[in-house]
């Protein structure tokens, strides 16, 4: 078959394929073109799920009539100069509109601020109307219908209309937490009506913002994050960790004002909560890097969905780091949904509840528990067995009392009273205590629930939970302040690997070293590994080194082998922590207390499940009918 010139429809035809992957694709286009005409207001309008109809009307500079025809062009754009990597606006392409009008029947009304009247054109599959007055007000309307009428074949892999309108509202919703000061309303042929006003570019407006976005109570449960490092800067907001989702879709992500889904950004994020979350849940999100635009690439696909970063192991690292040092800063913190939760709990019907589901049309506390977030741990998972170790100030078993797993042990006893005087003194300790994050202990039930009393909250924390997020704290800085034991393998492990992969990997040797891998080149294509971690015993060395080498090309960083290190610090915790079913004396709980108090991450056991719950005492009146 001879080459021949593809005609313009088939071309426009073909980027469609890239840019316009269903409706929500349009109206991500149509919206970024409204924001980048300086729009304050930005309405959608959608019917059959956007198949229909997607109608788009902003306020923004609006087209003068000359440029109409240059606007439905291929590679016209009044966003790019000549340095491609020097890109500040959200669209630069010049592809959207084109690629829209070649699978559908798309008309432009236009009016600047200083034209006299308006101009609309139109495209019908690809065939350009002419330019026609029209009666408009200044700003632009976009109107797409029948969309992809003229490539049907793509109709058959849209999903119902329910789907498609759910991926644009999530699609507005991305886009409006970048750009606060303008306000969004999406309407559907459903009724349902998405109103975002605007709020203003403060921190405290993009905040109000992200609430109107992701529901008023994750401010409540969010941590601020604002880091920088060699010139780039992350600012946003985290979750606390007792605060999650049982999927990602409530992590957002932005690059200089962009929204993007990067597998970078999203591997950083796991990284920082790695050790914090139960497993099977995902933390909410929202972060937005500023850099240089010469050092990230955002022309790596159509749909400028993904970007690409000259120094990927700085962006991880600046992630993973200040996210953790947001968690470590933040101290101990409870969702607000566990309250929300035991309230739950205490209604009439609640406690009724059979494998069939909660009776009287109540939801259970085991329902309301896991609706607030919080679910995600396995009992089974956390061994039962004392270990003979010593963390935070408890005995080690054997020792008096008779150690953390003992069953045998003395009923809690308070001792002979004391006099007048120690009795005063005692009193002025537990007033200071009360105004403590965690409160003072008041009691232990079922042998295993420490019950604390601050000035306005009852606080309920799990002893086992608590303590083993203490081993664990207290392991992972032992293992991390310096140099991690190493064994010496009896014959070296030769382990052959492209050479780019060799080559990685002996430029990591000195950190690898520092956590017990002792690796060095063994001529070209291969490497020799002559100690391995003592931690990890019996391992496989061969499938060890292959990970890394993945993990360094894909990230360039070796969290892998710290990640295996850290889980067998948990094993340890959960292990030597102390058990449910000891008993403690008062004393030994407000230590515990103290200890929780000062450790960071605390408000959460090795496996992601609340150490406590605090229920304030408004909450408490609440339920006796006193407020």
């Amino acid at each position: 078959m001879p080459i021949r010139q593809l005609s313009e429809t088939m071309i426009n035809q073909i980027a469609a394929g890239e840019v316009i992957e269903r409706p929500a694709s349009v109206v991500k286009e149509l919206v970024e073109n409204a924001l980048d005409a300086g729009a304050s207001r930005v309405e959608i309008v959608t019917a059959g799920g956007g198949l229909n109809l997607i109608r788009v009307t902003d306020d923004g500079s609006g087209i003068p009539e000359p440029e109409l025809s240059l606007a439905i062009a291929r590679h016209c754009t009044s966003k790019l100069a000549e340095d491609i990597n020097d890109i500040r606006s959200l669209g630069f392409r010049g592809e959207a509109l084109p690629s829209i009008g070649s699978v559908s029947r798309l008309s432009i009304r236009s009016r600047t601020a200083s034209g006299d009247s308006a101009a609309e054109i139109g495209i019908e599959g690809g065939r350009v109307l002419p330019v026609r007055p029209a009666a408009a007000n200044r700003g632009t309307t976009v109107e797409v219908r029948d969309l992809f009428f003229a490539t049907p074949a793509r109709l058959k892999f849209m999903k119902g209309e329910r789907a498609e309108s759910s991926a644009t509202s999530d699609v507005v919703k991305r886009i409006a937490i970048a750009f606060p000061a303008v306000r969004f309303t999406l309407a559907g042929s459903d009724r349902s009506t998405l109103d975002l006003p605007a709020t203003d570019d403060s921190p405290e407006g993009s905040l109000r913002r992200v609430a109107q976005v992701m529901g008023a109570e994750f401010p409540d449960n969010s941590i601020a994050i604002d880091a920088m490092r060699e010139g780039v800067r992350l600012t946003g907001h985290v979750s606390i960790p007792s605060f999650t989702r049982a999927n990602a879709l409530q992590q957002y992500a932005y690059v200089n004002g962009r929204p993007v889904r990067d597998k970078l950004i999203a591997g950083a994020i796991r990284g920082a909560f790695a050790d914090v979350l139960p497993r099977d849940r995902h933390a909410v999100t929202v972060l937005f890097l500023s850099l240089d635009p010469a050092i990230v690439d955002v022309n790596v696909h159509p749909a400028k969905a993904d970007v690409r970063f000259r120094d990927p192991g700085l962006v991880r690292g600046l992630i993973v780091g200040a996210i953790r040092q947001a968690l470590a800063d933040a101290g101990i913190r409870s969702a607000t949904t566990g309250a929300a939760g035991m309230m739950a709990a205490f209604r009439p019907g609640a406690a009724s509840y059979d494998h069939g589901g909660p009776a009287n049309g109540h939801r259970s506390y085991e329902a309301a528990y896991r609706a607030s977030g919080s679910a995600g741990f396995d009992p089974a998972r956390s061994p039962q067995r004392p270990l003979d170790m010593q963390f935070g100030g408890f005995e080690r078993a054997g020792a008096k009392n008779g150690g953390f797993g003992e069953p045998g042990q003395a009923a809690f006893d308070t001792g002979p009273l004391a006099s007048a005087d120690a009795r005063a003194g005692q009193s002025e300790a537990a007033e200071t205590l009360l105004g403590a994050v965690l409160g003072a202990a008041r009691a232990q039930v079922h042998e295993n629930y420490i019950v604390a009393q601050t000035r306005d909250s009852l606080v309920i924390v799990d002893q086992h939970a608590a303590h083993e997020r203490l081993v664990y704290e207290a392991l992972k800085n032992a293992l991390h302040s310096r140099p991690v034991p190493s064994q010496m393998l009896l014959l070296p492990e030769i382990i052959d690997l492209p050479e780019e992969d060799a080559e990685r990997l002996a430029m990591h040797s000195e950190t690898l070293a520092r956590f017990g891998l002792g690796i060095e080149r063994f001529g070209p294509g291969a490497v020799a590994v002559r100690e391995t971690p003592s931690m990890l015993g019996e391992t496989n060395v061969q499938q060890l080194v292959r990970d890394l080498a993945d993990e360094i090309a894909d990230n360039d960083t070796v969290e892998t082998l710290k990640e295996r290190l850290d889980k067998i610090a948990a094993t340890m915790a959960c292990h030597g922590s102390v058990r449910s079913g000891r008993l403690l004396k008062a004393e030994e709980m407000n230590a515990l207390l103290r200890q929780m108090e000062a450790t960071p991450g605390s408000g959460t056991c090795n496996h992601g499940r609340p150490t406590y719950i605090e229920l304030k005492l408004a909450d408490i009146e609440r339920l006796f009918g006193r407020r």
